[in-house]
């Protein structure tokens, strides 16, 4: 079974201290589980196991991926080869990634926007209101978070910063459950932006 496997990484150039290991087989399918400890994977068999590597430091396991976040300074080709050896030897296993008793503890989807929308109005909207800027929750679906970015946001060069370690951060942290936060805002309309726009 393992040499059947595939795993592949992937670094996230926003992001230097995360990366995403793609697997050739599904993992969690159709959902989400983000583990920010060690502490908060007890549902998790696979999120467990890989904490136990020293420089782990964030876990996300979404469908057939498997996404990183160390700490240290281990290199990424040292800390990616452990993860992908940990998900191997877990697969054997028969384990599910994720135990039933987390998803027990998930929100329908109206509950899951009410949170959301309680995230963007105390959190998010007045952080980036300092430069002019709003969010809006557009749409929540199959655990997706669709969101729009207007004012000093919509066409500003730090736009992926703020989702990224912005407001995916502030989703993650009180909504594990969440699975993609995807930004559908045409940013190239932009026309009152914070910062410039980077410059390709």
């Amino acid at each position: 079974m393992e040499s059947e496997i595939k795993i592949t990484a992937h670094a996230d150039a926003h992001r230097p201290d995360t990366c995403k290991l793609e697997v050739s087989v599904p993992l969690y399918a159709d959902r989400a589980a983000f583990f920010a400890d060690k502490e908060k994977a007890k549902h998790s068999p696979l999120a467990e196991k890989l904490f136990a590597i020293k420089s782990v430091g964030a876990v996300k396991i979404s469908g057939s991926s498997v996404t990183i976040t160390k700490h240290g300074d281990e290199a990424w080709r040292s800390v990616n080869g452990k993860v992908a050896g940990a998900i191997l030897e877990f697969l054997k296993s028969g384990q599910p990634a994720v135990s039933k008793d987390y998803v027990s503890n998930e929100l329908s989807p109206d509950q899951l926007r009410v949170k959301v929308q309680e995230i963007f109005d105390s959190e998010i909207n007045p952080a980036v209101a300092d430069h002019g800027g709003v969010v809006t929750l557009l749409n929540v679906k199959d655990n997706n978070i669709y969101l729009r970015m207007g004012g000093g946001c919509q066409g500003c060069g730090m736009a992926d910063v703020t989702l990224r370690q912005g407001i995916e951060t502030a989703i993650r942290k009180s909504l594990p459950q969440v699975n993609q936060i995807l930004d559908v805002t045409d940013h190239a309309s932009g026309g009152n932006p914070y910062y410039a726009p980077s410059k390709k």
